[in-house]
């Protein structure tokens, strides 16, 4: 078995695939290297005399400079290596050859696989075929929450759940923060793995029933139904009555093929590790580019986890427009970080760090590895839905249930979700928990849904990557994931800005 990993040729450092011991032999590139310190699965070790001030090279880039002289066979963490990132930068676009390669090699959805899903009257496919409660305000989330509860017997047949998404907004918030909510509100709403939604309102909040009507749009009234609390005098007896009627028109709906084309695949990462950038984040971006490549979409969000290796994505952007949106993409997101006197790079968690991850850089360029090697094609404001197939750059904090929750609201019918450290979490659609090492894999069976870890036991990559997008399909024609079958439906919205 391999034990360690050098990522890119020019790289100073190399990532233990397994736990290695001080005193270990180890040949790297044929010369014999003495390893100074235990090191943990997951994290660095210097591979050459690195001096302080010195950048260090991991991934073909520099992810931060060393604090200290490192020895080689020395450990390599927060103890001796520090950011190297500024504040707001100039950016110039420097379209990278892959462009090109994507230009002459476009996109075949004439020839794309199916998948079995349904298809909305709009036109629109889902994957799921669910009754959803949407709360208007968290005054009623018990209420959504008691009625979703009495009518789980109706999940049967081709109707897959019954699921409430409690939240604490939806009054007392001021500008975007009172715009964001209502515009995911209105997202989920409209959103087709909800074969049946009822929006559930107090009748005194800001984000009343007649003012999201303004933001959801033209919906069918047999798909979409209203009930006011304080217009009801049983508002739990309603609410069952009115999701029963949504279920009857729901069970009407009946898988059919429908083009791979047609997949929008939300990718975050969370509680990452020294391997998620090494196994599953690369396997997601093989995934990424055979959709793409079929005609799909994909998008990538968490911008704090793009700091960094912002510039990567830059210069894939299909051109400068694009580049231009995505310069303001990240430069807003610092302006955010700045307006609350946050330290933009205040990055890796804990857990992160003990997974193995040391600087910012280290994680953005391990994240992004999750967007593969296509074109970027579309950049999207918090809440904003999807409009253009190929890679698209979300707007949204690396939170993982805002961020989750921010790729379904944009269209997303599925979320991949890559993991070193584990999580049980859920979203609104199905979310799949892809673990970066087998030993996660083994211990959390009830979470993982899919490893990535066996890629250091001999599969490849190429190979990892098919496997991925045929499990993919397999959820996208009804499997369930983890989570779906412990009953877990998660949502969060971002907030910014001052409650009242």
């Amino acid at each position: 078995m391999q034990t360690f990993i050098r990522i890119h040729p020019g790289d100073s450092v190399a990532v233990a695939l397994q736990p290695l011991a001080a005193g270990t032999v180890i040949l790297a590139e044929g010369n014999p290297l003495t390893l100074q310190e235990d090191i943990p699965q997951g994290h660095k070790f210097a591979l050459i005399p690195i001096r302080a001030g010195e950048p260090v090279i991991k991934y073909g880039a520099p992810i931060g400079t060393a604090a200290a002289d490192i020895l080689p066979g020395s450990w390599v963490h927060t103890a001796n290596l520090k950011t190297g990132l500024g504040d707001i930068l100039d950016y110039a676009y420097q379209p990278s050859p892959s462009l090109q390669e994507a230009r002459e090699n476009p996109a075949r959805p004439e020839d794309s696989p199916c998948f079995c899903g349904y298809r909305r009257e709009n036109g629109r496919a889902g994957v799921r075929n669910e009754i959803w409660i949407i709360p208007t305000v968290g005054c009623v989330n018990n209420a959504a929450t008691a009625i979703a509860s009495r009518a789980q017997g109706l999940a049967a047949g081709n109707l897959d759940a019954v699921a409430a998404f409690p939240h604490p907004y939806g009054c007392s918030q001021m500008g975007e923060d009172q715009e964001n909510t209502r515009q995911i509100l209105a997202d989920l709403v409209n959103h087709p793995n909800a074969g049946g939604v009822l929006v559930l309102g107090l009748g005194c909040e800001n984000s009343n029933i007649e003012e999201l009507k303004k933001y959801i749009g033209p919906y069918n009234p047999d798909r979409v139904k209203f009930l006011v609390a304080q217009d009801s005098e049983d508002e739990i007896a309603d609410g069952l009555a009115l999701v029963k009627q949504l279920a009857d028109y729901a069970c009407t709906a009946k898988r059919e093929p429908i083009p791979c084309s047609e997949l929008i695949i939300g990718m975050k990462c969370g509680g990452s590790d020294g391997l998620s950038g090494i196994t599953a984040n690369p396997a997601v971006g093989v995934f990424s580019d055979l959709l793409i490549a079929e005609g799909g979409t994909t998008i990538l969000t968490e911008v704090p986890e793009m700091f960094g290796a912002e510039t990567l994505l830059m210069n894939r952007c299909e051109n400068e427009e694009i580049f231009h949106q995505t310069v303001d993409l990240i430069n807003d997101f610092k302006n955010y970080f700045t307006a609350h006197n946050q330290t933009i790079y205040e990055n890796p968690s804990p857990g992160n760090k003990k997974g193995g991850i040391s600087t910012l850089e280290d994680k953005s360029l391990g994240c992004t590895q999750k967007s593969g090697s296509a074109p970027v094609r579309g950049v999207l404001s918090y809440g904003e839905p999807v409009r253009t197939h190929g890679l698209n750059l979300l707007s949204a904090p690396g939170n993982d249930l805002v961020a989750s929750t921010a790729l379904a609201a944009s269209g997303a019918q599925i979320v991949l979700f890559t993991t070193g450290r584990g999580t049980p979490f859920a979203s609104p659609v199905p979310t799949v928990k892809i673990s970066s090492n087998l030993a996660l894999s083994e211990k959390k069976k009830n979470w993982i849904d899919f490893d990535c870890g066996r890629l250091v036991t001999g599969t490849s990559l190429s190979e990892l990557g098919k496997m991925l997008f045929n499990y993919v399909i397999r959820v996208a024609n009804g499997e369930q994931v983890k989570s779906e079958a412990a009953g877990y439906h998660d949502m969060a919205i971002f907030k910014q800005g001052v409650t009242l």
